[in-house]
């Protein structure tokens, strides 16, 4: 696939891409809620009860403006108004930025298979190469895609990503010199309900990460604990009321995040840790969807800005 002639390099002074979710976030593509997200079928889309849309927008709005605050530009991802993609406003999932470019995903939810025809017209749009897609039989979501560092990717294998998928990824990031390395999930709640990787672990520094122990990969928390990540271990009972969206954090730079508001545990444990952390209300955006800041939120760009360190 060629590179359109606008770059988001061109746009943004400086290389497009991500290989950190810590990095200062200086893009980020987002999608207001339409009417198939406010009068979404909860049954159909496994939404806990009927959604509240005025309270929904508002959070949403909120949220919005927090990482407009935290200095990042957001990107709105068009389409039509009227089209039946309640999750499209949960934009990481359908597509994921490498230092390469984009790759166009295929998510093991069926009903947001037609949300990458968005993603990809948003690339086309800004100019940001696509690097490669996911085929039948392969299925990915970008919930369960994690940055361990600048060159080692790891991915869930469960329900929403399966083997055929990784072994795509795999294949695409080989050519970018990403090392990839892949960790089974638990069935948790069964295959209707939403557990990412991203579920388990959110980070918060290049050496902080925020987990959930009970629920981590064995073999991925040995990684961890070798590339000097530090582990915050979440409780229970936080976990359980929130469905693992306590740990759902979208870090804006090194030790600043955005997290859901109800959860004071986790936000005091990552306030102890050095982190600065922004809470905004959820309960009638995120907690009835299952999903969190992260999920709404699709970094296009992170890194210092040129102008960040004086000479």
């Amino acid at each position: 696939m060629g590179v359109p002639s606008r770059s988001i390099e061109a746009a943004a002074g400086a290389s497009f891409g991500v290989a950190s979710m810590v990095a200062p976030l200086r893009r980020v593509a987002m999608r207001r809620p339409g009417r198939a997200t406010l009068e979404a079928d909860p049954a159909r889309w496994h939404y806990a009860g009927p959604l509240e849309p005025e309270r929904l927008l508002g959070q949403f709005e909120a949220l919005a403006a927090h990482v407009a605050a935290s200095g990042a530009e957001i990107e709105w991802i068009g389409g039509a108004v009227d089209d039946d993609l309640a999750d499209s406003i949960f934009t990481f999932d359908a597509s994921f930025m490498t230092p390469g470019g984009a790759i166009l995903l295929r998510p093991g939810k069926a009903l947001r298979r037609p949300e990458v025809r968005l993603h990809e017209a948003l690339y086309a749009r800004l100019g940001v190469p696509v690097v490669g897609a996911i085929a039948p039989p392969g299925v990915a979501e970008g919930g369960d895609l994690l940055w361990v560092d600048d060159r080692t990717l790891a991915v869930g294998r469960g329900f929403r990503t399966n083997q055929a998928g990784i072994d795509q990824l795999r294949g695409i990031l080989a050519l970018l010199g990403v090392e990839l390395h892949a960790f089974d999930l638990p069935m948790w709640n069964g295959s209707a309900a939403c557990l990412h990787l991203l579920s388990l672990v959110s980070p918060l520094d290049r050496d902080l990460a925020l987990v959930y122990p009970r629920l981590l990969p064995v073999a991925l928390h040995a990684l961890m604990r070798e590339r000097g990540v530090r582990c915050l271990e979440a409780d229970d009972e936080e976990f359980e009321a929130s469905g693992g969206l306590n740990l759902n954090v979208l870090a804006t730079a090194p030790r600043r995040c955005i997290a859901i508001d109800g959860f004071p545990r986790t936000a005091r444990l990552m306030r102890d840790a050095g982190c600065e952390v922004t809470l905004f209300p959820a309960d009638a955006l995120c907690l009835p969807c299952e999903g969190g800041p992260t999920c709404l939120t699709l970094p296009i760009l992170r890194g210092e800005r040129p102008d960040a360190h004086p000479a």
